[in-house]
């Protein structure tokens, strides 16, 4: 059933700039067959995780968390860029290769007895993915797990991960070689 969720998933080429292979999961979640799969199983490792709160990446990364979070009966935190969100946030500002990216949340979201799992719908470099756990464990919670549904793996972002924050178990679906 992975395999139909590949195919659902076209890559646009020199999207958004040349050279990059944007994947683009528009069809994916499109297809109720695909769509309903992939939140199975990214329910079925997030809840071995013992989660008490699942977190999303903007944007795309919410089509993916938010179900999760109802499937599991948790609440979704929201981490977002920058000027998205009201009230107090914490801001996490990374370079990148080709520019800056800064993620937050609202301060009042995570209490330190909370057990976060973060979900997206790809790792690419995995910078975004590490800027986004550096900020959840900025405020005190404890991330238990990162899950994506794609992973572009010759770019070795679970790599980058898994370097940057070994205590953290990183889980893709379906991968790119090339």
């Amino acid at each position: 059933m992975l395999k139909k969720a590949k195919e659902k998933i076209r890559e646009i080429k020199d999207y958004p700039r040349p050279g990059v292979g944007f994947k683009d999961i528009t069809y994916l979640v499109e297809d109720s067959g695909s769509f309903n799969h992939v939140i199975e199983e990214l329910t079925a490792w997030t809840k071995k995780r013992k989660p008490t709160v699942v977190a999303g990446i903007e944007s795309r990364g919410f089509l993916f968390a938010a179900p999760v979070a109802h499937k599991l009966g948790l609440g979704l935190i929201m981490i977002r860029k920058r000027g998205k969100l009201p009230s107090d946030t914490v801001r996490l500002q990374a370079t990148e290769a080709e520019s800056f990216e800064y993620l937050e949340t609202q301060t009042d979201k995570i209490d330190p007895k909370q057990r976060v799992l973060i979900v997206d719908d790809l790792i690419a470099s995995g910078s975004t993915s590490v800027n986004a756990i550096d900020l959840l464990k900025k405020l005190g919670g404890k991330v238990v797990g990162f899950a994506a549904v794609v992973d572009v793996v010759f770019l070795k972002g679970i790599e980058f991960i898994q370097k940057a924050h070994p205590d953290v178990e990183v889980h893709s679906l379906i991968h790119y070689e090339e």
